[in-house]
C-alpha cells in the first residue's frame, strides 16, 4: 500500500470513528445522567459520607471497609505521601459526573530521538465525579504549596467513585448489558490510585507507527487519534439475546 493509499484509509476510517463517537458518547451520556443518583457515595456508603443517610448497613460497612484499605495503602506511596487517617463522615464536593477523554503518550524511535505521540482513544473515558478530572491530579501533585487536603480531597474522590462501582454489581452488569463495560485500571504516574473508565464495547486502535509518524507531520501536532477495528462492528453481541438463544437450544434444538 503507497503512502497516499495508506493516508486516505485512515481518513476514511477516522471520519467513520468520529461519526460512531459522536453516537456513542450521546448514548453514554444520556444513560450516566439516567443512574447518576445511584452513584453517589451516600447511596453506597451511607451515613459513612456527610449528609448520608443515618443507617448502618453491611453493604456501607464493606464499602468503607474496602475505602480505608484502598487510602491506607495509597497515601503512604508515592507520589502521593498524604496522612494515613481517614476519618469519617467523608465530604465531597460534588456528586454529579464527569467524563474525559484518554490520552496515552506513545513513544515512537523515530531517527536519533525517540518521538512522543499523545494518542487517544476516541470511544473510551475516565469517569470520575464533578470536578475531579484526570489533569487536576498532576496539577495538585506538582505544586510548590500543594495542599495536603486538597490532593485528599482528590484521592477520596477517585476511591469513592471505584468503591461505588465495585460495591453495584447491578450498575455493572447494566452498564455491560448496554454495551458500556466499566472497568478500573492504573496509570503510571498516579501509582496505585485506581482509575474508573466507561468504553463502547468497540475496540480502537493504532495503525502502524509510520502511519502515525505521517499523520503527525501532515498535521503539526505530536497527537494522534486511534481509529474503530472495522471487525468489531459486526461482533457486537446482545447479553439477552445470546442467553435467551442457549436456552433454546437446549429445549428445542430443532428450532434454533
Amino acid at each position: 500500500m503507497t503512502g497516499r493509499d495508506r493516508t486516505e484509509s485512515l481518513l476514511v476510517r477516522r471520519k467513520l470513528t468520529r461519526a460512531i463517537a459522536d453516537v456513542v458518547r450521546a448514548s453514554m451520556t444520556g444513560y450516566l445522567e439516567t443512574v447518576a443518583p445511584l452513584l453517589r457515595p451516600a447511596t453506597v456508603l451511607g451515613d459513612y459520607m456527610d449528609g448520608g443517610a443515618k443507617e448502618s448497613t453491611r453493604r456501607a460497612d464493606k464499602a468503607f471497609k474496602d475505602l480505608q484499605g484502598l487510602y491506607t495503602e495509597i497515601a503512604s506511596s508515592k507520589p502521593y505521601s498524604l496522612p494515613r487517617d481517614l476519618p469519617a463522615p467523608l465530604r465531597l464536593a460534588g456528586v454529579g459526573l464527569e467524563i474525559t477523554a484518554v490520552d496515552t503518550p506513545y513513544v515512537i524511535e523515530s531517527g536519533a530521538q525517540p518521538r512522543t505521540i499523545m494518542v487517544r482513544s476516541p470511544l473510551t473515558w475516565t469517569l470520575t465525579y464533578a470536578g475531579y478530572a484526570p489533569s487536576r491530579i498532576p496539577d495538585l501533585l506538582k505544586g510548590k504549596a500543594r495542599a495536603a487536603e486538597d490532593v485528599t480531597q482528590l484521592v477520596v474522590a477517585y476511591l469513592l467513585m471505584h468503591v461505588v462501582m465495585a460495591n453495584s454489581p447491578g450498575l455493572m452488569q447494566l452498564f455491560e448489558a448496554l454495551h458500556f463495560p466499566v472497568t478500573s485500571t492504573t496509570v503510571p504516574e498516579f501509582g496505585a490510585l485506581p482509575i474508573t473508565r466507561i468504553a463502547a464495547a468497540i475496540t480502537t486502535e493504532r495503525p502502524s507507527d509510520a502511519v502515525i509518524l505521517e499523520s503527525a507531520e501532515m498535521t503539526g501536532m505530536d497527537a494522534f487519534e486511534e481509529v474503530v477495528r472495522i471487525e468489531d462492528l459486526t461482533r457486537l453481541r446482545d447479553p439477552l439475546k445470546d442467553r435467551v438463544l442457549e436456552i433454546a437450544r437446549q429445549h428445542v434444538p430443532e428450532l434454533v
